[in-house]
């Protein structure tokens, strides 16, 4: 039996169907679907896809993110339509669903490559907006080449402890270190203005952050976040980014293993998930075409720390999609002594 969903009527008059109405079915009742929204052939048109891409063959370290997609999911549950940080409702203003997954062959990288890129451009083929939960971070480059397909050169925010930006693993050029390196050797980036956020931990080499400097990287490491604040990093990002299509690439080991111990290739020393929310409620305005959140591996999770934390970031980034570009950088709300809730940015 489906569920009495929320029906909302946005500002221009339009329907849209939101999620399974939380006080006529319980949250851990009901279908298992990204913040409970409807599927994709439940409506009829959807403007922003969420989606999942369970393919983690291209780790170097633990495996699992496979089953990231749905552990982000059942994480879940919990969230509301309403985001009083922007001052918006994501899912009345534009109609958000739940795509299902997109699957990868798991023995054949450059096979499952091509898949997910072919499944994402017929997702984005009429102005679909398309946010994936990996995975691992394989899949960032073929969902970039289909954005890439559709706006040209995308500028990228890199979220992540690593840069990604290394040549191969035991000769494969295809992995979830390589990512953005094949990016840029491919043409996809715009060179001025792709940044890297919350790098951190020990590399390889000097050589490693030389390579990084010649594909156009500029580096906010997690240090700088901590000394700088949210505020001075959002700046410096919204200026690299300028009014450029944007792509978001979040990796949930960006955050320290205090708040996302389920993950592959974790790194001490990292950011904190209210501060990751924070430079993204920062973002509002920027034009972002499509993003992912990747590296979710639920074995090494406890009590759902990163799956929340991850459940979070793709609302925060459902929110900037639905805001559109040209939104007021400045959105109000409410919090202490009146002040805008989650602080003055």
């Amino acid at each position: 039996m489906e569920p009495e969903r929320v029906v909302e009527t946005n500002a221009a008059g339009e329907q849209r169907v939101g999620p399974v109405n939380a006080a006529l079915t319980p949250r851990w009742a009901g279908p298992a679907t990204f913040a409970r929204l409807p599927r994709t052939d439940q409506v009829e048109h959807t403007d922003i896809a969420v989606v999942g891409v369970p393919f983690d063959s291209g780790v170097s370290y633990r495996s699992g993110a496979r089953f990231g997609p749905n552990h982000v999911r059942e994480s879940s549950r919990l969230l509301r339509p309403y985001n009083p940080a922007q001052n918006h409702s994501p899912f009345a203003h534009l109609q958000v669903a739940d795509a299902g997954d997109i699957v990868g062959n798991p023995f054949d990288i450059p096979e499952a490559i091509a898949s997910i890129e072919a499944a994402a451009k017929e997702l984005m083929g009429e102005s679909t907006k398309v946010v994936a939960i990996g995975g691992d971070h394989t899949i960032a480059l073929p969902l970039m080449r289909a954005a890439h397909s559709r706006h040209g050169k995308i500028a990228l925010l890199h979220f992540d402890a690593h840069l990604d930006t290394w040549d191969t693993y035991f000769g494969a050029e295809y992995t979830h270190g390589t990512p953005f390196r094949r990016a840029f050797e491919e043409g996809i980036i715009d060179t001025d203005a792709v940044m890297h956020v919350g790098t951190r931990g020990p590399l390889y080499g000097t050589q490693d952050l030389d390579n990084d400097a010649r594909f156009g990287f500029e580096i906010v490491s997690s240090a700088d976040v901590m000394r700088s604040g949210v505020d001075a990093v959002v700046a410096a990002l919204r200026e690299r980014v300028g009014d450029r299509p944007l792509y978001v690439s979040l990796d949930i080991d960006v955050l320290d293993p205090a708040h996302a111990p389920g993950t592959g290739t974790p790194e001490a020393g990292g950011i904190t998930s209210r501060e990751v929310l924070e430079i993204l409620r920062g973002l509002r305005g920027l034009d972002v075409v499509a993003c992912d959140v990747v590296e979710v591996a639920p074995a090494y999770d406890h009590a759902e720390l990163t799956g929340i934390a991850a459940a979070h970031v793709v609302y925060e980034l459902i929110s900037l999609i639905s805001l559109g570009a040209g939104a007021s950088a400045d959105g109000p709300a409410y919090g202490i002594s009146g002040a805008r809730y989650g602080g003055q940015r």
